[in-house]
């Protein structure tokens, strides 16, 4: 495994290094410079406390093109009955740490840890990171997901739900916002039946890297009206 220098200048060795499970490298820092230039590769970080900061590039990946969005029939009455409301980049820190909260099978504790909290705060108040809320009919947010849109290319990272299909809602919700605003790829880093069932599905890394080539040559940000 590569050690990465903790310089400001970022440098990752070629995906094609990564072993079995994605690992490309550790160190490094979860700077702003850093963080975009690891997307922009296909690379993205993963840890838990108390670990080095790890990066990975897993094969396959999984990925939504938004004109393949599922929307099943048993969420149609949510949506015409406007059964929760959703908002953009309202309350950035509170789905973060609603994310990072949630218990997820399989992990005992959370990647989201309190640095990459800070990482990907800077990265929201600089433009680059959104969050999608989902409120009930009382106020309270009851889902959400975060990530980064570079160039035309969402790369999800995290979502929480606290009511049944909220974070679906505003999943899909999220995605035809994008659609309008002319998104090519929604990044979903690595399977699950949940993604899947709403189109979601596998490409090999090479193939993941030639539609970041072409849709994040850009530093134009997106601007959520």
């Amino acid at each position: 495994m590569i050690l990465l220098p903790e310089t400001d200048i970022p440098h990752f060795p070629p995906t094609e290094l990564a072993d079995a499970d994605g690992l490309v490298a550790f160190g490094g820092k979860l700077s702003t410079d850093w963080l975009l230039s690891a997307y922009i590769q296909g690379i993205f970080p993963w840890f838990n406390q108390g670990d080095p900061i790890l990066w990975w590039s897993p094969d396959p990946r999984m990925v939504l093109f938004p004109h393949h969005l599922k929307i099943a029939k048993s969420m149609r009455p949510y949506f015409n009955q406007k059964k929760f409301r959703t908002t953009t980049n309202t309350s950035f820190e509170q789905v973060l740490r609603a994310c990072s909260q949630t218990k997820r099978r399989g992990q005992k504790g959370t990647w989201i840890t309190e640095s990459m909290v800070e990482a990907y705060l800077k990265m929201h108040l600089s433009g680059w990171a959104h969050s999608v809320e989902v409120w009930n009919p009382n106020g309270n947010l009851v889902g959400g997901l975060y990530g980064l849109v570079i160039g035309k290319v969402f790369f999800g990272e995290s979502m929480f739900s606290r009511e049944k299909n909220a974070s679906k809602f505003g999943f899909i919700s999220w995605i035809q916002l994008l659609t309008a605003h002319g998104i090519k790829l929604i990044d979903c880093q690595i399977y699950s039946e949940h993604l899947q069932s709403l189109g979601a599905m596998e490409i090999s890394r090479e193939e993941f890297k030639s539609y970041l080539k072409e849709w994040t040559a850009t530093t134009e940000r997106l601007k959520l009206v």
